[in-house]
């Protein structure tokens, strides 16, 4: 968490340096942390092997790369916006990161993406370690699995190929997939069709 920390804090100085333009360009810039980066920030997890990032274009993307390489750190930066159709209210569930790991003061704000569409691009790609991070959303309460799938009902007619490399009914399948483990983590023994 300790990295995580030194990196937002190196952004926030790098923005701070740069004075907003005259046509108010410039103004606060909101970094999201995503997945498993959001999971370390909570102290869910010890550590990550790469900080997953995002944000609105502009000069937040440069200062984290930047603040990356200074620091000697992996840093990905990919919105799930990126790859899937976000679901309706995304910006309004995004929740504040603890002020111990996003620091204070300057024009920067530091932020957790939206679980639900988290949860929703990680069964997108749907690989084990993704499986394992959705699963831990859901048991810290993050995200509830009924209106996880309200908002799959929204955003699923929305998959184009541009934005999902998959047929909705591959999508499907696949979150069909995160039901059957969340169902088996929680213990129970019936079939989730």
């Amino acid at each position: 968490m300790a990295d995580l920390a030194a990196l937002i804090a190196a952004v926030r100085r790098d923005l701070t340096a740069c004075p907003p333009l005259p046509d108010g360009r410039g103004g606060t810039s909101k970094l999201y942390l995503v997945a498993g980066t959001s999971q370390l920030a909570e102290g869910w997890r010890e550590r990550v092997s790469r900080l997953d990032l995002a944000g609105a274009p502009g000069a937040i993307e440069p200062a984290v790369r930047a603040a990356g390489a200074a620091l000697e750190l992996a840093v990905v930066w990919e919105s799930p916006a990126d790859v899937i159709p976000l679901p309706a209210g995304a910006v309004e569930r995004a929740r504040p990161v603890p002020p111990e790991v996003a620091g204070a003061g300057g024009r920067l704000e530091v932020l957790h993406f939206d679980p639900y569409s988290v949860v929703l691009r990680l069964v997108a790609r749907g690989d084990e370690p993704d499986y394992v991070v959705a699963l831990e959303y859901l048991k810290k309460g993050w995200v509830e699995l009924g209106f996880l799938e309200t908002l799959l009902a929204d955003v699923v007619p929305r998959f184009t190929n541009e934005t999902l490399a998959q047929d909705p009914a591959e999508f499907r399948r696949k979150f069909r997939g995160l039901r059957q483990l969340y169902a088996r983590d929680l213990g129970e023994v019936r079939w989730i069709a």
